[in-house]
């Protein structure tokens, strides 16, 4: 306070509030810097929740960032003595301390702590002196000591009293002893190396044991406290008759190092005084005097050998030093003493201790590296090497380990995590010191990554393909896709939609956007589309979200839904209209062919036909596969001269479709003008048309044939010539190649032939010549479709008289 002052008064002088300000900032920031361990201090058996220091004070800081900064505070070792109010920032004691049992082999007691603050991590060492009050009395480790001492003893002689014990340290512990009034002895004091405190007894005046045998004194041992406290114990003299040898060492000081590991009943050292007296006087026993409780119970001395062995389980972290004072007593009261100095050696037989401070039980995946996860401390309590420690992480894991100062470590990332490739770490800290034999310790750390959008959904398949029936109903579920995320929660949930296409018509089909169904949203007809694909976009639930896309092909399959359409005969001719058949037509010859079609696909439009009805069954027949009908037999006299064939053709779906057709044949001896008649009375019934139109053409085509016929027939060089040349009758040639099923021939040819004795006219134009297209296919140029498609391959003509 008087620095800042001092400063604020310089800043005055050299003007200005701005120069104070700046000074002020100056004096905190030093004043910060040299802060780095608070001090304070406590008396000892204060009550429980006492007050010891206000931290929110010392640091500067309000109450209330304390809290925020979720400050605590840790003690050093596995019990927590101290408590920090986060509101208030007043730390107390949890319990009342007592410090003969927190530290019972040191002088000054102090107790280590530290302060941690998070958002940032900060850590403030603290410390706290507790003091000694005077609450313990010098207490003797007997009540009553008893000194044999011969009569022949000469002034000035000294014997060691056994040393009072008082737990209390500094001007609390023991101080001083006092002697009861008498006449034979006083009491000299003495301060061994380590401070402790002893009395000896001084022999001031000759004994008789004639005049007094035994004496009996007070020793009174008083410590330095407020108001003292003391203890009292008896010394008893018992004084000996004449022996004029006192046993004598062979050394005053043994010293002796031995490892903290050493066995029970090993031997430490053995101690030997000789006394040059005969019999009961020269008979030497050993024990333990002036001698700490805690070394009488580590070592054991033989009385009768001299040997001290160990007894108890020796720690060097307890005590380094063990001194211990062995009183050797002939047998007539005579003694004499020496020391044992026993220094521990330390072995490494404490395993590392890992303390764990702070803890992040979760990171986000896409923490970049060098983030704190946890923060720890080790400690060794051996010495030099063996109290030297190493961390390390057992595995190969994206974590490292950073030394910051104090023992203490920082857990860190050090590289990029992926949930998806591994979700939690346990990691495992290994602490391991350099001793000879090395020791170690582990701790596992649970560290879990919570997720990061960062995997857009993946179709399972690359291109989806779903199969409709045509005609299906309203909302027709044919399918689902199906995408996966490899995030988790909200970040994994997928929702499903349908990308719109511009330019495009939308297709009736719909996605079901929480499981992806794909729905058929009206009837489709495979006549109409066959197949179409739309594009179907799975969006997670991230922010921002992830999106992939897949194409969905949707196949349209053929039901069999049309009935086959008969393309010739045409169904709407007259039953009339038909095939004219010469009555000599062979068995097997083409008579027609029923074209049909079928709008559907695949086997329901495979096509069969079958005779169905007929004028006389076993006249003709029709291929199954093709729609030819042809003879089945050779014609006679007998067969009516006009038959009628019912055809059905049927698909071959399921159920099959079916129609019929009806074509008429005419059978005829020759070409007269009775069948002329009949021809033209048939052709009369047909509507007018185009083959109407050719039908008069080729009519006057033949009557100009019929008057060169008739010059001819006036030449006899001519008819001569002819007769010579149609030496045997003309007959009708095979019928024309069979074409493929399904189509229609190539265009009919008619040849004709005259005798040399034609007297009538008998030629008679059966049927215009059309060319034949498949089906749906159009005319060539400069022809026209004909509505009867026939084969009649036969020569006409007829032998004259």
């Amino acid at each position: 306070g008087w620095i800042f002052w001092r400063v604020m008064a310089w800043g005055r002088r050299c003007g200005g509030s701005k120069r104070q300000v700046i000074l002020f900032i100056l004096y905190v920031c030093v004043c910060q810097s040299g802060a780095e361990t608070l001090r304070y201090s406590l008396a000892e058996e204060m009550e429980r929740d006492s007050f010891v220091a206000n931290i929110a004070n010392d640091l500067g800081v309000v109450p209330s960032q304390l809290a925020a900064r979720k400050a605590r505070v840790v003690s050093e070792g596995n019990e927590q003595l101290f408590r920090l109010n986060e509101n208030t920032g007043v730390l107390t004691a949890k319990e009342s301390l007592d410090r003969e049992q927190i530290c019972p082999q040191s002088d000054t007691c102090t107790l280590f702590f530290k302060i941690f603050f998070e958002n940032p991590l900060q850590l403030i060492r603290g410390e706290v002196e507790v003091r000694d009050v005077n609450d313990n009395s010098p207490v003797f480790p007997e009540k009553e000591m008893v000194l044999e001492i011969p009569e022949t003893t000469s002034p000035g002689s000294r014997f060691p009293l056994e040393s009072a014990q008082d737990k209390d340290v500094g001007s609390n512990g023991l101080q001083n002893y006092s002697l009861g009034s008498n006449s034979h002895f006083s009491l000299a004091l003495g301060t061994r190396k380590g401070g402790a405190k002893y009395a000896e007894l001084v022999l001031e005046r000759q004994l008789d044991r004639e005049e007094q045998s035994a004496l009996n004194l007070l020793l009174t041992a008083t410590d330095g406290g407020s108001p003292p406290r003391s203890g009292t114990a008896q010394v008893r003299i018992v004084v000996l008759d004449a022996n004029d040898n006192i046993p004598v060492f062979g050394r005053e000081v043994y010293e002796v190092r031995l490892a903290e590991n050493s066995p029970p009943e090993q031997l430490v050292v053995r101690v030997a005084a000789a006394d040059p007296d005969e019999g009961s006087y020269g008979k030497v026993r050993y024990g333990f005097t002036q001698t700490s409780e805690r070394s009488r119970q580590l070592f054991e001395l033989n009385p009768a050998t001299g040997e001290i062995r160990v007894s108890g389980n020796l720690d060097f972290e307890e005590a380094e030093n063990h001194e211990m004072v062995v009183k050797a007593t002939d047998g007539g009261g005579l003694s004499a003493h020496c020391k044992v100095q026993v220094e521990v050696l330390d072995v490494n037989d404490n395993a590392p201790e890992i303390a764990l401070t702070s803890l992040t039980a979760s990171i986000p995946e896409d923490a970049p590296p060098r983030t704190v996860v946890a923060l720890f401390s080790v400690r060794d309590r051996d010495s030099g090497d063996n109290g030297r420690t190493e961390c390390t992480i057992d595995g190969d894991l994206p974590f490292s380990l950073t030394p910051t100062f104090d023992n203490y470590y920082e857990l860190r990332t050090n590289a990029a995590l992926d949930r998806e490739r591994m979700a939690e770490y346990n990691i495992t800290i290994t602490a391991m010191d350099w001793g000879t034999t090395q020791l170690s310790s582990r701790e596992s750390i649970f560290v879990q990554i919570s997720d990061v959008n960062d995997n857009p959904p993946e179709f399972t398949q690359e291109v989806y393909t779903m199969l409709v029936v045509e005609n299906n109903g309203l909302m027709l579920r044919i399918g689902s896709v199906n995408a996966t995320d490899a995030d988790t929660g909200k970040n994994a949930h997928v929702n499903y939609a349908l990308v719109r296409q511009e330019g495009k018509e939308q297709p009736d089909v719909s996605v079901s956007s929480e499981n992806g169904d794909v729905y058929i949203l009206h009837p489709l007809d495979y006549e109409e589309v066959h197949a179409f694909e739309v594009v179907v976009c799975a969006t997670d639930g991230g922010s921002p979200p992830l999106s992939t896309q897949v194409v969905l092909r949707v196949l349209v399959r053929d039901e069999n839904d049309n009935t086959p359409i008969v393309l010739y005969p045409p169904p709407e001719s007259s039953v009339a209209v038909g095939e004219l058949v010469p009555r000599w037509a062979p068995a097997g010859d083409l008579v027609a062919k029923v074209v049909a079609v079928d709008a559907d696909a695949g086997q329901n439009a495979w096509l069969s036909y079958e005779l169905a009805k007929a004028t006389e069954p076993g006249l003709f027949r029709v291929g199954l596969h093709s729609g030819e009908v042809r003879t089945a037999r050779a014609l006679s006299e007998r067969d009516a001269p006009r038959q009628s064939l019912v055809v059905l053709v049927r698909d071959r779906g399921q159920p099959p479709r079916s129609t019929t057709a009806t074509l008429g044949i005419t059978l005829v001896d020759g070409f007269s003008e009775a069948h002329l008649r009949v021809r033209e009375e048939v052709l009369a019934a047909e509507p007018d048309g185009p083959l109407t139109l050719y039908l008069i053409v080729c009519l006057a085509c033949v009557s100009v044939l019929f008057l060169a016929t008739a010059v001819a027939a006036v030449v006899v060089k001519v008819r001569r010539t002819r007769w010579s040349e149609a030496e045997t009758l003309p007959a009708f040639p095979k019928s024309a190649t069979e074409s493929n099923a399904g189509s229609l021939p190539r265009s009919y040819a008619y040849d004709v032939c005259f005798t040399t004795g034609t007297v009538n006219s008998e030629f008679r134009f059966l049927r215009p010549l059309f060319p034949c297209f498949p089906a749906g296919l159009p005319p060539a140029p400069g022809e026209q479709q004909s509505s009867v498609c026939s084969q009649e391959a036969a020569n006409l003509g007829e032998e004259g008289d």
